[in-house]
């Protein structure tokens, strides 16, 4: 990637987000020298509690040997199929055999969701997820993933809509948490006009991720157009002027905390 775009956005964050969390980046089938690989699981654990680690600057291979999920492995695209009894798990579950989420009223309702779900081909393949500033000009990354509160929501959610005429900029499709932040991201990036993807509302994932916060995910294509309209856009008026204090109070009140 062009590391100007690089380093052309970390100064546009520090102005109009200043004190808050970068983003993270993901690429399918990304270089690994020098980048840490994830270590496989003793047992279950949930994909998105990793990503702390990126977020906090460390950059991270993931491989088919590092999820603990099946939700995730599913995912992230390494196995192609649901596991045995998906449709109960996801709804109701089966009496003395397994407790079910109850995120879908009936296992046939989880039928008709999981035949429009696309399979995604990285299965060999590394992603290698990096925090923004660690991103190099051999990284060609899929998406950006923004981990923020409702302050900085409104704005990435506002820019997503800025040069589309109908206001569907943004979608928030049901999921898992790494749905929202790999999965739908990944297949958004595939089209000629990618929409951002709002997500991590997964109860599951939530124990993941810090109170107050949810995610944005841009597939690179239209991060890319974002970087370079946002000095003419609302970020430089009196009222993003507004929601930066607002900002700035929410950073003291976290430190303090």
């Amino acid at each position: 990637m062009d590391t100007a775009l690089r380093d052309a956005y970390t100064r546009l964050h520090e102005n109009y987000f200043p004190g808050t969390d970068l983003p993270i980046a993901f690429e399918v089938g990304g270089p690994t020298d020098g980048v840490e690989k994830a270590s496989a699981p003793k047992g279950w654990r949930c994909f998105v509690c990793d990503l702390t680690k990126v977020r906090n600057g460390k950059s991270l291979a993931f491989s088919e040997e590092s999820i603990g999920c099946r939700g995730g492995r599913f995912y992230l695209g390494y196995d192609a199929e649901r596991f045995p009894d998906f449709r109960y798990f996801l709804s109701y579950g089966k009496p003395g055999e397994m407790e079910g989420e109850r995120y879908k009223q009936t296992p046939e309702i989880v039928d008709k969701l999981d035949r429009g779900t696309a399979r995604i081909p990285t299965k060999g393949k590394s992603i290698v997820f990096k925090r923004w500033d660690n991103l190099t000009e051999r990284d060609n990354p899929d998406a950006v993933v923004f981990f923020a509160r409702p302050e900085v929501l409104s704005g990435l959610f506002t820019l997503a809509n800025f040069d589309r005429a109908d206001p569907n900029g943004v979608i928030s499709p049901f999921g898992a948490g790494c749905s929202s932040v790999f999965y739908f991201p990944w297949l958004e990036q595939q089209n000629e006009n990618p929409r951002a993807v709002l997500g991590m509302f997964d109860p599951s994932a939530r124990p993941c991720v810090p109170p107050d916060v949810l995610t944005m995910a841009f597939p690179m294509k239209k991060f890319t157009k974002v970087v370079g309209f946002m000095e003419e856009s609302f970020l430089t008026t009196g009222s993003w002027e507004k929601v930066m204090k607002k900002i700035d109070r929410s950073n003291q009140r976290l430190v303090g905390a």
